[in-house]
């Protein structure tokens, strides 16, 4: 079967909003993910709930509070007027917020990360709880002095004032497994220093073991889905994110690449200032995102520009994605140029794994042949269930994710894009359940979703327009494409002039 290519820009449709991760049944809390009282922002932390134990009844303790509340404000909502039960809700959603961010960005560790990844995944979040979401990507209530102190002299062997020329003690970010300090070394260099918080480790591993949960979410979603291989990646993904040996590596592998490139800056690891907890990198400044939504909507697009060529660049030239697309990672410069941040959680590709991702992209967006795509996700494993699902609902699923770069003309990727991406992944009331119930997710594809999961929820904020698939044919190794805009006509030249004389 062929497939037909849908033209004139992408469609607008009907959204209802998502809960992160499927958990629909727990809507006090999900609603909660996120506010974080200003105040709060600079307590220091003097440790954190790290067993099992404690961590899970302190959630226990949260939703049983939050759902009281909730029970509050319904009952005292039925007697009320329209415009007040609108208060009420209003009301509720901020006190619950505020009761959830504290207990996360205390707790830290993958908790933590759940609240993170909520402010930017769904739009249908009210936006003052989606605003103070954006607070816990970059700060957390920092930890004490003392433990830093202890942490640097564990790890480099004297305190931080011995150790650089310069120190200072209020953190440039705090995040949930670990704060960022300016510093400068005794011979003039200005780095930036991340300490990991003393426990968080124990705390990770206490989050994880915590399957069961997982398991329930992921097969009541996905029943021709096997979810132990994908818990395991997921595991081991954020497991590696708590080594900064492993993340200097990471990093190590992206600065050699882009070295020299004209957009695009990985900073440089400072290795003999770098150990297991405590990992030192040039320090690089920019503009955070919250400050770009306020520029120009052709900066804006510079940016989503770059962004796209670092994801894309990076799978297809490199073999490696730094799976962690979120809006504290990146500092912004006019222009198009953007710093990456935190190659913790990087997925590494094998050449066949890489192949796979063509051969999906030249069945459906080149060459139109979905009797191929299907052949592909059945080969692979994503299409378990593929009698349950017609040769129309595979278009109309799987399309989505392909639409922006299946028509050679400009499109807009709206807030409206972003979070029907989420919907089709997590909401088992829409239109695509069934085909959600017959497909499967490959460990090797875990991470790689949150291209569709978080940096396409970037671009949504920014209504970043461009002709993404001229774009992305210059980044596919099979398509070879020409420089398409003056950026890609920059990069191409650079290329040229580092490409070894054969």
């Amino acid at each position: 079967m062929r497939i037909g290519v849908r033209r004139g820009g992408l469609r607008r449709r009907q959204v209802y909003p998502a809960m992160v991760a499927g958990v629909v049944v727990v809507v006090p809390v999900v609603a909660a993910i996120a506010i974080r009282a200003l105040e709060r922002r600079a307590a220091p932390v003097a440790g954190m709930s790290t067993g099992r134990g404690r961590r899970t009844a302190r959630l226990a303790q949260l939703s049983a509070r939050a759902s009281a509340d909730y029970a509050t404000m319904k009952a005292r909502s039925a007697v009320a007027s329209s415009e007040r039960r609108q208060e009420l809700q209003a009301e509720f959603e901020l006190r619950s917020a505020e009761q959830v961010a504290e207990v996360l960005g205390d707790m830290k560790g993958a908790l933590m990360k759940i609240g993170q990844m909520a402010s930017y995944l769904d739009q249908g979040l009210p936006e003052p709880v989606r605003q103070a979401l954006a607070e816990l990507q970059t700060d957390a209530p920092p930890m004490a002095a003392e433990l830093v102190d202890e942490v640097i002299r564990s790890e480099l062997g004297r305190r931080p004032s011995e150790v650089f020329a310069e120190w200072e003690t209020t953190p440039l970010a705090s995040a949930s497994i670990g704060q960022v300090h300016r510093a400068v070394t005794h011979d003039g260099r200005d780095v930036a220093v991340k300490v990991q918080y003393p426990g968080v480790e124990e705390a990770m591993l206490s989050d994880l073991d915590n399957g069961d949960l997982l398991f329930g979410l992921l097969s009541m979603m996905f029943p021709g889905m096997d979810p132990k291989p994908i818990v395991g990646e997921i595991r081991d993904r954020l497991v590696e994110e708590l080594d900064y040996e492993h993340e200097a590596e990471n990093q190590r592998l992206f600065a050699d690449h882009f070295r020299g490139h004209p957009y695009i800056h990985v900073p440089d690891v400072i290795d003999d200032l770098s150990t297991r907890r405590v990992l030192t990198s040039e320090l690089a400044e920019g503009a955070r995102f919250s400050e770009v939504l306020t520029w120009s909507q052709e900066e804006r697009d510079l940016a989503a520009e770059c962004l796209f060529r670092f994801a894309f660049g990076g799978i297809y030239r490199l073999h490696a994605f730094n799976g962690d697309p979120h809006p504290g990672n990146y500092l912004f410069r006019p222009g198009g140029h953007v710093t990456f941040l935190d190659f913790g959680l990087c997925k590494r590709f094998t050449p066949d794994e890489v192949r796979t991702l063509e051969s999906m992209i030249l069945a459906f967006v080149i060459h139109h042949d979905l009797d191929a795509y299907r052949e592909i996700l059945v080969r692979t494993g994503i299409l378990t269930l593929g009698d349950r699902v017609t040769d129309e609902m595979l278009e109309d699923y799987f399309g989505h994710f392909y639409e922006f770069v299946m028509a050679d003309e400009v499109m807009e990727l709206t807030p409206e894009y972003a979070s029907e991406t989420v919907r089709r992944f997590f909401d088992l009331g829409s239109p695509y359940a069934e085909t959600m119930k017959s497909a499967n997710l490959p460990p090797s594809m875990v991470i790689i979703q949150r291209i569709n999961l978080g940096l396409y929820a970037l671009f949504g904020e920014l209504h970043a327009s461009a002709n993404w698939r001229r774009i992305a044919e210059e980044l596919w190794p099979f398509a070879n494409g020409t420089p398409s805009t003056p950026m890609g006509e920059t990069i191409a030249a650079w290329e040229s002039s580092t490409r070894p004389v054969a």
